[in-house]
């Protein structure tokens, strides 16, 4: 993938838009299912040509620019610490499981499972898939810690549907830190890139 900061912004909408519905489902018991079925999507998208086509397009990770600028251009008590918490959880864990090729390979099997679920049912976002894609993150990425403590109305988190798209969620988050990775992303970048960061979302924001 290249290392542009197209690539950067566009892997990092994504990994807030992830954030984002993990919120959505656990304060609310729901969130937007075009959006969710974009993020459950690219959990099978390994044939993409470019990291726009494991979206299918930019316009889908709208919700995920948004909150991205809006966390750029805020600074402090400004911030949505909440979805701060996420990304940066989510960013960690990356990390770590690339340091574990294991571990990897377990995510690959697991979601090569949920694919064949998917192929089945003709459904991306069917029950059974979201709880295969759930099954592995709760096996794999849970167990690398620390885990991402989720906040919210506690008889949301209690229902197990509901838990089942928020650690899918939190898969598909893991699949865009790799990607934010994997164009040039780093810690340094976040802390020191921030305006070239902004100026990128609020240019695909635009068009």
């Amino acid at each position: 993938m290249e290392a542009s900061q197209r690539n950067r912004v566009i892997a990092l909408a994504a990994l807030f838009q992830a954030a984002s519905l993990v919120k959505d489902v656990a304060w609310h018991g729901r969130c937007d299912p075009d959006e969710f079925r974009t993020m459950v999507g690219s959990l099978f998208s390994f044939e993409a040509s470019d990291i726009e086509g494991i979206y299918g397009n930019v316009h889908r990770l709208r919700r995920g620019l948004q909150a991205l600028a809006s966390q750029l251009e805020n600074r402090g008590s400004g911030n949505d610490m909440e979805l701060t918490r996420y990304v940066i959880g989510l960013l960690f864990l990356e990390r770590k499981l690339m340091k574990q090729p294991h571990m990897i390979q377990a995510v690959r099997e697991g979601i090569q499972g949920a694919e064949r679920q998917r192929d089945y049912f003709d459904d991306p976002t069917h029950e059974s898939v979201i709880a295969a894609l759930a099954q592995t993150y709760q096996d794999t990425i849970s167990q690398l810690g620390p885990r991402i403590i989720v906040q919210g109305e506690q008889a949301h988190l209690s229902n197990s549907d509901n838990a089942a798209r928020i650690r899918t969620l939190l898969l598909s988050g893991i699949r865009a830190a790799v990607l934010w990775r994997q164009a040039g992303g780093s810690r340094w970048r976040l802390l020191f890139s921030r305006a070239g960061l902004l100026r990128e979302a609020r240019a695909l924001l635009a068009h």
